[in-house]
């Protein structure tokens, strides 16, 4: 695990799976303790207008009772085990997550059941592609295991396998080891393999066009190559080599598909975000050599030029990073308050990072990462598609992180994101679940946030995050609101553009009860507004029915 990254480590065929409870409980909502006022609320439905994607709401793994109440939209098959997986002979190397070792996924873990899985559950896939160099040979399905730092080659080591001593983990004395054959696990693979990959898919289940594989990642965050897969990639990433295996294996894919999307580069974060491994954190000789673009700002120019000399056919449909908020999974109040506040990480231009990203360590500017993404892709690739297939701020078992991932889809939708998937995503029980299901099946029986955002603003999103949006299928406008604040608060919320009296359905969740949503009583719409109070950390959805004007 990375101290950057802050995530464990997790194979690529890996599912979440746990007894889901029944979501569509009802509770009474308790009446509110004496509130604090202050923050006020509005909503305005013809303002601000632009749909919402339902991929935002992506998982990469799910619990199949839970995907199917909430009609899962998108699920990925990736992680760092995807880097060598060979499709041919099922098997995967866990690179430096375990032991550099050849894996033979099993019959429920292979990319063909992955696929069959998720059509089935109605859910789109993100199908990862090798682009390495390298993929694992035919291995033993068990111990001994072959490995990247045998221990026949690399006699001392830091640590071996307790399952299989003849593996290590590739460091002596907190040093990599180099020296490493790589045929000792793999074999080469360039961009044909994914073409052949691809093939194989389309063989299996048809094109993208006819209900196949709809969309392919160029790999899994390739600067990291020289880390996780260190035995057979131990150089840095430069800009010429990811751009060269880019176009080539997105080339091969477009050629056994051309009806699927290319989703890349997906880097891991901040530093791949802006640099190569190559220079490293920041921009170097590396950029220098390339025009004085960052990392993305290049990457994005580079597929451009490629569709350019190709008569402007694309192969880049989404730009892809991925996003950890540098907190890890506490719930003390000092990490609960960050992580509430590392959530405008994502958009606010004021924000400044609280990690090592800022002043502190490498001092960059306020991310604004979505809003950032966006800029570069309108500059550099107008047209792509932006996406996030890896992201997750932790706490998922305790309310807080249900506020803070309630915050999150909220922004997703507010900013124009256009794909996301969560990377550990949580159990059914778990409070980080009902985040998603205030989203998408509130009422239990299949009550969804709406998908066309509106402008809705709080004079304090830090206490009170507010997020609007009308649902095409009736016209019902929707207003999520987060009170990320340890006090109830009583804040009125006006609506324009609403005229006379009417109803305002309300659901909360919090922590009255962490296992259910609860509908509590209408609230009165007089004259364009509702005065409520929002119970201290939680999270409350209001339905408006449709109105004539």
């Amino acid at each position: 695990m990375s101290t950057q990254r802050q995530r464990g480590p997790r194979s690529a065929t890996t599912l979440g799976v746990a007894v889901c409870l029944a979501a569509g409980a009802v509770t009474a909502l308790p009446a509110p303790a004496a509130a604090a006022t202050g923050v006020t609320l509005s909503v305005d439905w013809s303002a601000a207008r632009h749909p919402i994607s339902p991929d935002i709401y992506g998982l990469n793994g799910a619990d199949a009772a839970f995907a199917a109440e909430i009609g899962l939209p998108v699920a990925r098959w990736g992680g760092n085990a995807s880097t060598r997986y060979n499709f041919k002979n099922h098997t995967y190397n866990t690179g430096s997550d375990w032991y550099f070792e050849n894996i033979v996924a099993g019959p429920d873990s292979t990319v063909e059941s992955f696929v069959s899985t998720y059509r089935d559950r109605g859910a789109r896939q993100v199908v990862t592609v090798p682009m390495s160099g390298w993929v694992a040979k035919d291995s033993p399905a068990s111990h001994p295991f072959a490995c990247g730092f045998p221990a026949a080659r690399f006699p001392a080591q830091d640590g071996f396998d307790q399952w299989d001593a003849g593996c290590g983990n590739g460091k002596l004395n907190g040093a990599n080891l180099t020296g490493a054959v790589p045929t000792d696990t793999s074999i080469p693979a360039d961009a044909s393999f994914a073409g052949e990959m691809v093939a194989h898919l389309v063989s299996r289940f048809g094109p993208a066009a006819r209900g196949g594989v709809p969309i392919y990642e160029l790999d899994n965050e390739p600067v990291l190559w020289n880390a996780t897969h260190r035995d057979v990639h131990p150089d840095p990433v430069s800009y010429d080599e990811l751009g060269g295996k880019s176009t080539a294996t997105a080339a091969a894919i477009k050629a056994a598909d051309p009806s699927a999307a290319v989703l890349g580069p997906s880097g891991w974060g901040y530093c791949e975000w802006v640099a190569s491994g190559v220079d490293g954190c920041a921009p170097g000789a590396d950029a220098a050599a390339h025009g004085g673009l960052n990392f993305s700002q290049w990457y994005l120019r580079h597929m451009k030029e490629f569709s350019d000399a190709h008569g402007g056919k694309r192969f880049l449909n989404y730009f892809d990073q991925h996003f950890y908020p540098q907190i890890g999974g506490g719930t003390d109040p000092d990490a609960a308050a960050l992580r509430l506040r590392s959530t405008r990480s994502l958009w606010d231009p004021t924000y400044v990072e609280e990690s090592w990203i800022g002043p502190s360590g490498v001092n960059a500017p306020p991310l604004q990462f979505i809003r950032t993404m966006k800029a570069w892709v309108a500059q550099y690739y107008p047209g792509t598609k932006v996406a996030i297939t890896e992201y997750n701020w932790g706490a998922l078992h305790d309310i807080n992180g249900a506020l803070a991932q309630a915050d999150v889809l909220g922004i997703f939708g507010r900013e124009g994101l256009d794909l996301a998937t969560m990377w550990g995503e949580p159990q059914p029980a778990q409070p980080g679940a009902f985040a998603f299901r205030m989203y998408r099946n509130y009422d239990g029986s299949g009550g969804r946030f709406g998908d066309v955002s509106v402008s809705a603003v709080s004079s304090d999103q830090g206490q009170l995050a507010v997020y609007g949006a009308q649902r095409r299928r009736d016209g019902a406008l929707t207003v999520m609101v987060v009170n990320k604040t340890g006090s109830d608060q009583a804040s009125p919320l006006s609506i324009a553009r609403f005229d006379g009296t009417g109803t305002a359905q309300r659901y909360t969740y919090g922590p009255a009860d962490l296992t259910a949503i609860a509908h509590g009583a209408d609230l009165p719409v007089r004259r364009g507004r509702i005065d409520a109070t929002y119970p201290a950390n939680s999270i409350t959805l209001l339905v408006l029915p449709a109105r004539r004007h």
